[in-house]
Parts: structure tokens; sequence; C-alpha cells
């Protein structure tokens, strides 16, 4: 199990560059991340290298911030493997409510991070079929 950054912010020129900024100048490696806006505001998600400091730094340059548990699961580099696990989820009866893709720098292969009300459960499910979480 992970934890992930979320980062509100206003959708506005050079924001994005400025969350960035902060996290090069303290030393934190963003490991995923995936932004969605709306007209006003917008949600920033990212896995970071250092998520303690990364709420410090970012709530100390005045953004709203927040953690919340994701997992990563790594996966094959091929077609189809994303909707394999998916499947096997949905078999599970177990609801998704947002993937991003991430990279394992140690393996070479990708990584799903995947929110889901239930992360044991899913981590549990995803483990006895082979799969190898992060």
């Amino acid at each position: 199990m992970l934890k992930q950054i979320s980062i509100y912010a206003e959708n506005k020129k050079g924001c994005l560059q400025n969350i960035t900024g902060i996290l090069c100048q303290n030393g934190i490696n963003i490991l995923g991340s995936v932004t969605n806006d709306s007209a006003e505001y917008g949600i920033i998600r990212m896995v970071v290298s250092d998520p303690e400091k990364c709420i410090e730094v970012l709530q100390g340059a005045g953004y709203l911030c927040k953690t919340t548990p994701v997992l990563a699961v790594e996966c094959q580099d091929e077609v189809g493997a994303l909707d394999k696990i998916l499947k096997t989820l949905f078999s599970s009866n177990i609801n998704v409510n947002y993937t991003y893709l991430s990279f394992n720098r140690e393996s070479a292969r990708p990584i799903m991070v995947i929110s889901t009300d239930d992360i044991k459960a899913v981590e549990n499910i995803l483990v006895n079929r082979g799969y190898n979480c992060i």
C-alpha cells in the first residue's frame, strides 16, 4: 500500500510547474501522477518518494493536500495487461475508482496505481492471482 498525495490547486497558468518546482527544490521525486481539472480548480494526484515531506512543503506553500492509500500493481508491458487486472477485480465484485500508470525502476515494468474503497481486499485478491503488489 502506498500513500498518494492529492493536491487541490487552481486551474491557472504555471500552477502545476510551481508545484513540481517546489518538489524539485526539496528533493522529492514524482513516481507517478494524474491530473484532473475543472473550470477553476483541479486535483493533482501523485505517488512521491517522500509523502510526509511532500505534504509539509506543499502545505507550507499554501496548497491544500491530503494523503490517501492506493495500491500499486506491477503488470506486464503488453496489450491487455490492465484489462486482465480489471477483469480480476470485476469478477471479485470490486469497484475501481481510478487508475494511473507508473513505472518500477527495479524491474523495468509498468505499475498500475489503483484507488479503490478496500485496498487490503484488493491486494489479497491480486496477490492470490499471482500479481506483484508494491
